[in-house]
């Protein structure tokens, strides 16, 4: 009898570990992704069909690529239309249109359920079980960007990191804020007095985005670790071209190629490069903080107060305790720089197409501020509120609610099955007539003369910082940043909206303006 080389065993092996290997993934991935499937259909929730092992991708891609070729052949460049969602997210626009606001589709294995029903996007923002957390596959794809900190940690470590950090955005907390805001806005009003004196002394077309970032940088960087942007500088600038790095890959859907879930090898050496060396400046800011800090009284920056949070927690360890300092100081950077810089560009973008609504924000800035500078005393400024809310509705930073279903969970009266992940498209439920009325797509911040119960059928559909335990906890700190930057540039300058604007909203992580927003600035005198 003939007994197999050792090659002969070798290769058997491998074939069978092979096949042990498929059959895994076929029970674990596409029984399970069906089983799912059915689960939902049982309870009357209909989607598109999915596709052997693609699930919905090719589909989103064939029609995000039909938009895209639409859009370049565009001719009507200066059309400024406010309703965005059909060329951002336009698959989500036609199924909603086939399926209705509640419906299912897939991306690979992964399965999803599109909740736009407001009723059921309450249930889910305000479920206090910690069996609803962050999508796990997007968190991955952001890690680099936010750590796991809290914009992207779930269950325990997230309920423990908001414990620490919550209290540091107090309204409070915050009002003792707004003196470093005012003045990190001025070296903006300088510069842009310089660019009027510079082009002939009347006017000045100027793009705004960068100088936005820049006071938010330092105001950030000021509140944080006490120092200017001057220090800063170079962490926003990393943390920028990391943003970039992560969005040019699709981090939601896969749209645009079937790498769904990895990054090529260079743009990933990239990425861990980029994330490196922000790790190492912002630990080196803390321990040259910490340094300045010895011996003195000086009052504590947020940086110092989040620190001996974590230190005094008796769940961290030491090593721990370093790590929750650099993922929330990456997370504040990014939601409180980069968000809010983006919301006051919208902000000015909508002001400058509307200078209605620029007189009337002069006029209660000198009834209400002494010597025309906001103060703590006087955040409740209503009309430039009411300009914010409506900025906010029509261009929320972030465009979706995303949850994962960590375990079976209820939202209302759907079960939703382990592993489904439910996103809420917020750009939808700001614009839906039913709830806004017929002017839903257009600029009206009197809408909100009465608060946001007033404005709109269904509170809860309003949601630009999100709602309930995960409502973002620095909603008071961007409002009042908004507020003094927006009211202080309107009371220096006139605005209209430049003749090389061009409105193209992209979603890179947050929804910003593709193309900047340029804008003509007049001194008032």
């Amino acid at each position: 009898m003939e007994v197999p080389s050792l090659s002969t065993m070798v290769s058997s092996l491998a074939l069978l570990a092979l096949v042990f290997l498929l059959l895994h993934l076929y029970i674990t991935m596409i029984l399970n992704s069906d089983r799912i499937r059915r689960k939902l259909r049982m309870q009357g929730i209909k989607g598109p069909p999915p596709s052997f092992l693609y699930g919905n991708l090719p589909e989103m891609q064939k029609i995000q690529s039909k938009i895209i070729n639409g859009k370049a052949s565009s001719t009507h460049r200066d059309l400024i239309a406010h309703d965005y969602t059909s060329t951002l997210f336009p698959y989500f626009e036609k199924w909603r249109k086939e399926y209705g606001p509640l419906y299912t589709y897939s991306t690979g294995m992964k399965q999803h359920l599109y909740v736009n029903q407001p009723e059921l996007v309450k249930e889910m923002n305000q479920s206090m079980t910690l069996d609803l957390g962050k999508p796990c596959y997007v968190t991955k794809r952001l890690a680099p960007m936010l750590g796991n900190g809290i914009l992207r940690s779930n269950g325990l470590l997230w309920a423990q990191q908001r414990k620490i950090v919550a209290p540091e955005f107090y309204i409070d907390k915050v009002k003792g804020m707004v003196g470093l805001m005012v003045e990190s806005a001025q070296p903006l009003l300088r510069k842009w007095t310089e660019y009027i004196e510079a082009q002939g002394g009347v006017a000045a077309d100027v793009l705004v985005d960068e100088d936005l970032r820049s006071v938010s940088a330092d105001v950030i960087s000021r509140a944080f670790f006490g120092i200017s942007y001057t220090k800063g500088k170079q962490i926003f600038s990393l943390l920028r071209s990391l943003q970039k790095a992560i969005s040019k890959q699709s981090i939601l859907f896969g749209v645009g190629g079937y790498s769904f879930g990895f990054f090529p090898v260079k743009k990933l050496n990239e990425i861990v490069s980029l994330e490196r060396e922000v790790e190492s400046l912002i630990w080196g800011a803390v321990k040259e903080r910490e340094r300045e800090c010895q011996g003195t009284s000086s009052q504590k920056d947020l940086m110092q107060l989040i620190l001996e949070g974590a230190i005094n927690d008796q769940g961290l360890g030491k090593d721990s305790s370093k790590r929750f300092i650099v993922d929330n100081c990456k997370n504040i950077y990014f939601a409180g720089h980069e968000s809010t810089a983006v919301a006051a560009s919208w902000c000015l973008m909508l002001l400058a197409l509307h200078p209605e609504w620029q007189d009337p924000i002069r006029i209660e800035l000198a009834q209400v501020c002494r010597d025309g500078l906001p103060a703590a005393d006087s955040l409740h400024l209503k009309t430039v509120t009411m300009v914010i809310q409506e900025a906010l509705r029509l261009y929320p930073p972030a465009a979706f609610v995303s949850r994962e279903a960590l375990e079976d969970t209820q939202v209302g009266n759907i079960i939703v099955p382990k592993g489904v992940c439910l996103w809420t498209l917020i750009p939808t439920l700001h614009r839906d007539p039913e709830i806004w009325g017929p002017d839903a797509n257009e600029f009206k911040p009197e809408r909100f003369a009465g608060g946001v119960s007033k404005a709109c059928k269904l509170p809860q559909a309003y949601i630009p910082f999100g709602v309930g335990p995960r409502l973002c906890l620095g909603r008071n700190f961007a409002m009042a940043q908004l507020k003094v930057v927006l009211s202080l540039i309107v009371s220096k300058f006139s605005l209209s909206l430049s003749t090389k604007y061009r409105h193209s909203p992209a979603y890179r992580m947050i929804v910003e303006p593709e193309h900047g927003v340029h804008v003509i600035i007049r001194k008032i005198c």
